[in-house]
């Protein structure tokens, strides 16, 4: 005989996890309100320069180069190989420009380094964006609402909705506590965690339902917990597996999609706690029952409810 699974009283500490929630979730809108979000050029607008390097170049010491010429703030990557690089400045194209980055990094030396090209990046994409993104935001969660209420009941897409809203502020705080790049790539990862916390919330969702309509004379909380138990594994496997990849892109994928990992990396860690601490949470805070999922008695139609 299988031994059976322990549950996990997960939702013995749910007051708990609400609070540590409202404190991130004030914290990153506070963060948001004050400092913002530290655009790239993709929003902003601004110049992209490419120079290449005889040998590998030293990123930090490019850096403090320009720097020390006056040009504050500016990011500078690797493009490709370790030879190659990628400097971005936000402000407009200026004739003269390139070669003004190449005097600086070539510290009145004889030159051994090669301005490739310089292009101008205009805003458009980013006005586009903050235009219209917002409102396909909302539009996304209202098609996730409707999917959700009509797969499984009105309290449930309010608990899904609820864990998506939570990882989007506190992924978007984070970046703006730290005052990291938001570019479109960034944006990109959050849409991804978007639809994995999504995902996740849905298998656990599904095995509530299930297992309200499985288990006899046990309260909400213990179909919770019990539900929570047996996609736990599941859950663990599935994160686990997923970090392994991001902490690889992360490390070795190179600046250009550093902040993409990043925000993986943070979207998946909050999208797996929301899965247990905030979309079942909501559950019951609505006071979800078995009652809910039954579906409605016709008239003249007796419902038995069969052992």
């Amino acid at each position: 005989m299988a031994k059976e699974k322990k549950v996990i009283n997960f939702m013995g500490r749910r007051k708990l996890a609400a609070a540590f929630s409202v404190i991130l979730l004030i914290a990153s809108v506070a963060s948001l309100a004050i400092n913002g979000l530290q655009f790239g050029l993709d929003f902003t607008g601004g110049t992209q320069i490419e120079v290449g390097y005889k040998q590998p170049a030293n990123l930090n010491e490019v850096r403090e180069q320009l720097s020390a010429a006056g040009f504050e703030g500016a990011t500078v990557v690797f493009f490709g190989a370790e030879t190659d690089v990628l400097i971005r400045l936000q402000r407009g194209f200026e004739p003269g420009l390139g070669d003004e980055i190449l005097t600086a990094l070539n510290r009145g030396a004889e030159s051994d380094i090669e301005l490739r090209r310089v292009e101008f990046v205009g805003p458009q994409v980013g006005e586009e964006l903050r235009d219209e993104g917002g409102l396909g935001m909302l539009f996304a969660l209202a098609v996730v609402m409707l999917y959700v209420a009509m797969r499984f009941q009105f309290k449930f897409s309010i608990g899904a909705v609820g864990a998506l809203i939570h990882d989007v502020i506190i992924v978007l705080g984070f970046f703006s506590l730290l005052h990291i790049d938001f570019d479109l790539t960034v944006l990109a990862a959050v849409l991804a965690v978007i639809g994995y916390s999504l995902n996740d919330t849905i298998v656990v969702f599904d095995r509530i339902r299930e297992n309200f309509r499985k288990l006899r004379g046990v309260t909400s909380l213990e179909v919770v917990n019990t539900s929570l138990s047996q996609t736990l594994d599941r859950t663990l496997i599935t994160s686990g597996t997923t970090m392994l990849v991001l902490l690889a892109l992360f490390y070795y994928g190179g600046e250009m999609i550093h902040g993409f990992a990043t925000a993986l990396l943070v979207g998946i860690v909050v999208g797996t706690y929301s899965s247990i601490y905030v979309a079942s949470n909501i559950l019951l805070s609505m006071d979800i029952s078995k009652e809910d999922l039954m579906p409605p008695v016709k008239e003249g139609e007796e419902f038995e409810d069969v052992p």
